[in-house]
């Protein structure tokens, strides 16, 4: 059974810094993209970022510069830092992994979500 398990969301002021971490479970791990997505009230699930299975990194727009991303595949978990953040930066965050099999099929999976708020 695959699961991914979100933690480290909550309330946090503008400025503030949270880390979210996703640790996985009945996966290949090292073989998946891992990525990190979110959805604000109201709006669509938008990427936040992605991380290869060899370690680079992509970001949105709107994050880049305040987000990093990162995995250790020795505890299966990927791990985003969040710092400088903003208001808009609320929203459920989802973690996802993928794996593709060229362009036939591919393996996806989500988490159940973590809520952030940033507020004053």
């Amino acid at each position: 059974q695959v699961k991914l398990v979100e933690s480290g969301g909550g309330l946090v002021q503008p400025g503030g810094s949270l880390r979210l971490s996703c640790a996985a479970s009945g996966i290949a791990f090292s073989l998946y993209a891992m990525g990190w997505y979110r959805q604000a009230p109201g709006k669509q699930r938008e990427l936040v970022a992605l991380i290869t299975t060899g370690g680079s990194t992509d970001f949105a727009v709107s994050v880049k510069g305040r987000f990093t991303f990162s995995r250790d595949n020795a505890k299966n978990t990927v791990y985003l830092q969040m710092n400088s953040l903003k208001p808009e930066d609320t929203a459920v965050y989802y973690c996802n992994a993928n794996r593709k099999f060229g362009s036939s099929y591919e393996y996806d999976y989500w988490g159940q979500g973590t809520q952030v708020t940033v507020s004053s």
